[in-house]
């Protein structure tokens, strides 16, 4: 599981990067489907693992600023740099001993929900991988190359 953290910290961080060449104006222009637009995407990305791990497992009290707070893309990298800082320790100091351990969620209804902490570290990564699917899409709409999605090569596997 640690090594599909590492895959998509490395894809967040190229498609930061890749963000770089292209004007604020593109990352905020409405797309076609999931959030719409790059930038909140990115945003979105970064809260959503924060809120899961830090907020939900760990049952720390955080605090997740509105996006509106963050619009700039030097903002959300400060952002995800931060959130970053606080996740990662949790993630490197997994062990098989928490899989079966249990969060209580509060939905947007009100309603209480149980997951386990392997659930939930699990969705967080397909979460961001969805993600970083549209965000390809639209960088093929733009007339730009993505940022690979590949897992190998990445040096995350030595020989």
């Amino acid at each position: 599981m640690l090594k599909l953290f590492e895959y998509n910290w490395q894809v967040r961080k190229d498609w930061f990067a890749w963000c770089d060449t292209v004007n604020e104006e593109e990352l905020m222009k409405r797309r076609t489907g999931g959030i719409g637009y790059i930038l909140p995407t990115l945003y979105h990305i970064v809260a959503v693992e924060y809120g899961w791990i830090c907020g939900g497992i760990q049952g720390k009290d955080i605090k997740i600023p509105p996006f509106e707070e963050l619009t700039s893309l030097q903002q959300i990298k400060d952002f995800s740099d931060r959130c970053h800082t606080e996740v990662a320790p949790f993630i490197y100091d997994w062990n098989d001993s928490l899989e079966d351990l249990i969060m209580i969620d509060i939905t947007d209804e009100g309603e209480q929900e149980a997951h386990k902490y392997g659930e939930v570290l699990r969705h967080v990564i397909a979460h961001e991988i969805h993600h970083i699917g549209q965000l390809s899409v639209w960088s093929r709409e733009m007339g730009k190359k993505p940022v690979t999605a590949n897992l190998i090569g990445r040096g995350l596997f030595p020989i």
